[in-house]
């Protein structure tokens, strides 16, 4: 049986990370546990990005590496557990995953995982991802991105999951390098029947937070341990 074992680092990855407000905030605000609570405007997050080669991930020539991988995922801010940065912490309501080992994982550390592929391409000024479930369109972003002198950013997410009935907290530092300029143009949620689709966005589009980087850096999980306990759960 294959075991793949925490941590797992990530190099070079490329990420678009975006966070708007919902149309439907109240069915959204439905998707946390009664144990924690949505951020005021019910924000919804998403990370779209790709690992083009397994030699980008720790553990490349193992049976249990995650290997070359694409993956977008989506939740909810929540109030009341801002990491010291002041970054809200984050609950996970999708998960599509490209890799096998990686949703085995990814599973195991409480996280609602499912097949799917993301494709993220720049050309020229122009960004669109695009995520696939079962081999449909379900979300596709349009930004206009320059990369200009790229920003140096680090820092640590948190994300709580639910593990045999517990909440974690899970901490993820990252380093990336951002783009100079970035705007979303528009966030398009393609198939209603598909579960993504109640996080779609409010019309107008409101995007709150965002960024496009060519370089992400980062650890898979970090710090990881009971909600509201230490070390890691603070």
């Amino acid at each position: 049986m294959i075991m793949v074992r925490p941590p797992q680092l990530i190099v070079g990855s490329r990420m678009l990370y975006i966070c708007w407000k919902p149309a439907d905030p109240d069915n959204v605000a439905a998707l946390v546990p009664s144990e924690l609570t949505p951020a005021g405007d019910r924000i919804v997050y998403m990370n779209q990005y790709v690992v083009d080669d397994a030699s980008q991930v720790s553990n490349a020539g193992s049976d249990e590496a995650f290997g070359a991988y694409s993956l977008t995922y989506l939740g909810v801010d929540l109030a009341g557990l801002d990491t010291e940065a002041g970054v809200p912490g984050r609950w996970w309501t999708h998960y599509l995953n490209s890799s096998p080992n990686m949703i085995k994982y990814a599973e195991e550390h409480g996280v609602p995982t499912a097949s799917g592929r993301t494709e993220v391409d720049l050309t020229g000024d122009q960004l669109v991802a695009t995520t696939y479930s079962d081999g449909r369109a379900v979300i596709r972003t349009t930004c206009t991105v320059r990369l200009g002198n790229l920003i140096r950013a680090s820092g640590q997410l948190r994300y709580v999951t639910r593990v045999h009935g517990d909440l974690m907290s899970g901490r993820y530092p990252f380093v990336a390098d951002l783009a100079e300029e970035f705007e979303v143009t528009s966030l398009e949620f393609l198939d209603p029947e598909h579960p993504v689709y109640q996080m779609r966005p409010a019309d107008p589009l409101t995007i709150t937070f965002g960024f496009y980087t060519p370089s992400m850096s980062f650890c898979y999980p970090g710090g990881e341990g009971p909600l509201n306990e230490a070390p890691h759960g603070l």
